[in-house]
């Protein structure tokens, strides 16, 4: 017999909504706790290369080292999720991104760093990445309810980018005030907190999964799965350009203009923490619009995304940088929200995990390319003629997805009706939202975020 409510819990519900359980908490603190170290520490390892004598190449070189291995492991990070607990995943790729952080902190603190060094421990980093982000994704879209996806997407998108905005312009802030070591470490002490409370999430709803053929036959099932979708694998592939071109203005770019032009780390974190208004803003608006056109509105407003490179192309001063990066900001917001019920109701909830991982493989697969070659592109073109590309290529890449006939047509699809006889979900019940996402996004150093 199921025990009457008490006084406690009648007073968790008025506070949060029914579908937001005990994972659903967990799961938002986590990401919360990650952004705010991890928006920080991408300014940071910049700096930091910066500081100890490097160049505007060596800086790509060190974006390069992240993005490298996340390309190399994100499959087997995508079959590894769908076949063991998706939490204990994450857990483990927390534990690797704090280890690794806390090292590259203590040389950072302790003397000059070698850049041998910063690439390796970074790449570290960029591993933990790659087991992550499918994972988390994987569980995200196996534990949202229909009927609540929109608004669960938003509502922890929200969560998640308020904390990228403190954590961009704080941790700006701490590197102008106590250099970016420090800005380092509590990055690896947000790592540790994180892994802690995903260590407490209740799967034992989550149903096991019947043994396949072994893990090349499971990275198969998922090939199929994604090659047989016009509309995913095209937006896949133009968001290889987007977030190749966006991430080396970003993690390459942006500092270096910020230094030369606009007076330091300060007003580029404080860009940065624009972009996450931006981001916030698109996330109250979804909470409420749900386009019935979910890929045609999304991927309208990508477009957005070419206005940071120009304006740092021009460059536009502080307050008008501010400006176009929180447009772009609740622009791509629009995008990640519809991208990711699309994702929610159309893909099969036992392959989740390995259809995100060919998503997170393709989108960031030219990024490690794009960040070591803008040195080299800054040294034969210009820094102005290398930020226009940019804003061009993404503009290119996202019309020639409109011309894709599925990106154009899919519609939302009417949540199932419910059942007079069936109660609702219990927090930590199939149906309940679990978020287990908290990272930036595919591209790492962007702050373009699809999950």
């Amino acid at each position: 017999m199921k025990p009457p409510p008490t006084a406690a819990s009648h007073t968790t519900a008025r506070r949060r909504p029914a579908w937001a359980g005990r994972n659903y908490t967990l799961l938002t603190g986590a990401a919360v706790v990650t952004n705010l170290g991890s928006h920080g520490a991408l300014i940071a390892s910049a700096f930091a290369v910066l500081e100890a004598g490097g160049s505007g190449g060596d800086v790509g070189l060190v974006a390069a080292a992240r993005t490298l291995p996340l390309v190399l492991f994100l499959l087997i990070g995508g079959a590894l999720a769908d076949r063991l607990p998706r939490h204990r995943v994450m857990v483990a790729a927390n534990a690797l991104n704090c280890v690794s952080q806390a090292a590259f902190a203590a040389l950072v603190l302790t003397g000059h760093p070698r850049l041998w060094q910063m690439m390796l421990l970074t790449a570290l980093c960029g591993t933990g990445q790659a087991f992550f982000n499918p994972a988390a994704e994987g569980m995200l879209l196996s534990s949202v309810s229909g009927e609540h996806a929109n608004r669960a997407f938003a509502l922890f998108r929200m969560a998640m980018n308020g904390a990228g905005i403190g954590g961009a312009a704080l941790g700006g802030a701490m590197i102008a005030a106590i250099g970016p070591g420090w800005v380092l470490a509590v990055d690896a002490a947000a790592f540790a907190v994180a892994g802690a409370l995903r260590a407490f999430l209740d799967v034992g709803h989550v149903a096991d999964r019947a043994a396949g053929g072994g893990l090349l036959a499971d990275l198969r099932e998922g090939w199929v799965e994604f090659r047989t979708r016009p509309w995913l694998w095209s937006i896949v592939l133009q968001f290889s350009v987007v977030v190749a071109v966006v991430g080396a203005a970003e993690a390459v770019y942006g500092p270096l203009v910020a230094r030369d032009r606009l007076g330091g780390p300060a007003p580029w974190g404080l860009a940065l923490a624009f972009f996450g208004i931006g981001t916030i803003a698109g996330a109250v608006l979804m909470m409420v619009w749900k386009p019935r056109r979910l890929l045609l509105v999304g991927t309208l407003c990508v477009f957005p995304l070419a206005l940071p490179s120009a304006g740092l192309a021009v460059p536009l001063p502080v307050w008008a940088l501010c400006t176009v990066m929180f447009v772009s900001g609740t622009a791509i917001e629009v995008f990640g929200v519809n991208w990711m019920t699309t994702m929610h109701q159309e893909i099969p909830e036992e392959k989740f995990s390995r259809v995100s991982a060919y998503d997170w493989f393709g989108s960031v697969s030219m990024l490690p390319l794009a960040t070591a070659v803008a040195g080299p592109v800054e040294s034969a073109f210009g820094r102005t003629t290398a930020l226009w590309g940019c804003a061009a290529l993404v503009v290119l890449g996202t019309s020639a997805v409109l011309f894709v006939p599925d990106v154009r047509r899919l519609t939302r699809k009417p949540a199932p009706p419910k059942a007079a006889s069936v109660p609702a979900a219990a927090p930590g019940a199939p149906g309940a939202v679990d978020r287990a996402a908290g990272a930036p996004g595919p591209a790492v150093s962007t702050g373009v975020s699809r999950g």
